[in-house]
């Protein structure tokens, strides 16, 4: 007897329905085709398991499993409960007549218990676009798939409970979310935040620039400068996520299986990943794509601590991800895609010893040694970056003082006020939604300079030795100062401070 149960697999952020044909015949063999791996290969020792320890049984004929698309890779172990399904059904065990209204995905324990699965978000997404009446899958994925609207939602423990609803016609309960409201519940104030941080009011201001803009910054100082310290506070400060932008981050998050138990993600994600980190793993791929860092940053922050200490390699395969705002990754039969707009924040010693220009330092570096360290970061990796700016030690008096500095709340206004500005600006265009992300053509509509802003910026570049890249990137920065002060036009105190942070081009930086 046939039968069909119906799946899903995920590529890139996206879900394709599987068809899971089930002919049980006589004879003797278990036959699955399809282009399963070895996970899949191995589910009929779990599904044996899990139909003995539960009263029912493999049968003893021959069975031939067909997984269509049959050209389509399939992977992992998710569809352990979607074959044992469609086991019984066609073996008679069961009576299951409403197996085509639902898509049924878990992975089994022995016992017959679910185990979590990747990617249940876009499996109900697709699920919902097929006209499914509902999804089957395990408890644990249950709230994070009812984000999905217009589809039931039904958590279980055990693949008791599913025989039991098709067999029987045991009811099942049904997860339901109201999305806006969970979404909102769950935008508590970031963790870390912008009070505790003792004096440094000149790279708070820088920050706030860098978060008003949505623009890449470089944080240049000496080890215990508070560099990380820094970097940590700087989502408490990003303007609140969109009920938008969180489905999208947790789309992501979902398919590598890092979304929690409250189901949608509120809070805009950072990421800190070691610099001993591979290419595939900064950027996404592998033999089965995966999104990568870059990519479950998306809409949050990326920071590297310690630029010079990754691999020149690995930070060149970045470059066209900050670009382009994502990733595509190309393979034989497929190609994926996914997003990757991130805020990039990194880190550096400026010289090897950490010291370079501190007459009291207790070790200093040769410039063979300096221009060694400082050549593994590149030009045009350089050249994504808006903003560079020295940080300091703080001095013991503003270290001791119990003072509290303005909370990041206070900041975040700000921040949110320049960004509806540049969201308003920015209305007719659908790539553009902020002034890092601002081309040629914008920036000469946008950043009209008089001519002592001219004359300003000309000078500073002529003495400054500031290099033809550091001109876009002025002109951006300054448009968001321009931003945060509430006017229209950029003039010469924006073009002034913008000038400041532009430490890396000037001479004796990078040669």
């Amino acid at each position: 007897m046939l039968k069909k149960v119906f799946g899903s697999a995920v590529f890139g952020v996206e879900a394709t329905t599987i068809i899971v044909e089930v002919n049980v015949d006589s004879g003797i063999g278990y036959h699955l085709v399809g282009l399963p791996d070895n996970a899949i290969k191995e589910s009929n020792y779990r599904i044996a398991a899990a139909l003995q320890n539960n009263g029912y049984k493999i049968p003893g004929k021959k069975i031939t499993i067909n997984m269509a698309p049959a050209d389509l890779r399939k992977e992992g172990s998710a569809y352990d409960l979607t074959l044992a399904i469609g086991i019984l059904a066609a073996s008679k065990q069961i009576q299951a007549e409403d197996l085509d209204k639902y898509l049924i995905m878990g992975e089994l324990s022995l016992d017959g218990g679910l185990q979590p699965i990747k990617g249940a978000l876009p499996i109900a997404v697709k699920a919902r676009e097929e006209g499914y009446k509902g999804f089957i899958l395990p408890k644990q994925n249950a709230k994070e798939a009812a984000i999905v609207d217009g589809l039931d939602i039904y958590g279980i423990e055990n693949i008791k409970q599913v025989i039991n609803f098709f067999d029987k016609g045991d009811a099942l309960e049904q997860t339901i979310i109201n999305t806006r409201e969970e979404f909102y519940k769950n935008l508590d104030f970031p963790e870390f935040d912008f009070s505790d941080v003792r004096g440094q009011e000149g790279i708070k201001r820088c920050m706030e620039i860098a978060a008003a803009g949505g623009h890449n910054i470089i944080l240049i100082g000496p080890p215990g400068a508070g560099k990380t310290m820094l970097a940590k506070r700087l989502p408490s400060i990003l303007p609140p996520m969109t009920l938008y932008e969180a489905l999208e981050t947790t789309k992501i998050h979902s398919v590598v299986g890092r979304v929690k138990d409250t189901g949608l993600m509120a809070q805009r994600p950072f990421r800190s990943p070691h610099h001993t980190i591979s290419n595939v793993a900064l950027v996404g791929g592998g033999s089965y794509p995966q999104p990568g860092e870059i990519s479950l940053s998306h809409n949050g922050v990326l920071f590297l601590d310690e630029l010079p200490e990754f691999k020149r390699e690995v930070l060149e395969v970045m470059r066209q991800p900050l670009e382009d705002r994502e990733v595509t990754i190309s393979r034989a039969k497929f190609t994926v895609t996914y997003p990757s707009s991130f805020m990039l924040v990194a880190s550096m010693n400026p010289s090897p010893s950490g010291y370079f220009n501190d007459p009291n330092a207790p070790v200093t570096s040769s410039p063979a040694e300096m221009q060694r360290y400082l050549s593994k970061i590149s030009g045009p990796l350089l050249d994504r970056i808006d903003i560079h700016i020295e940080v300091t030690p703080v001095p013991f008096d503003k270290l001791s003082d119990d003072r509290k500095g303005e909370t990041s709340v206070d900041i975040r206004k700000r921040v949110t006020k320049a960004r509806e500005i540049q969201t308003e600006r920015f209305m007719s265009s659908d790539v553009v939604h902020y002034n890092a992300q601002m081309n040629t053509k914008q920036i000469r509509k946008y950043c009209v300079l008089d001519d002592a802003s001219k004359e300003l910026l000309k000078t500073a570049m002529e003495r400054l030795n500031l290099s033809a890249r550091a001109y876009d990137r002025i002109l951006k920065v300054s448009r968001t100062i321009a931003d945060l002060e509430g006017v229209a036009m950029v003039n010469g105190s924006h073009i002034s401070e913008a000038i400041q942070y532009r430490s890396m081009d000037r001479e004796g930086w990078l040669g």
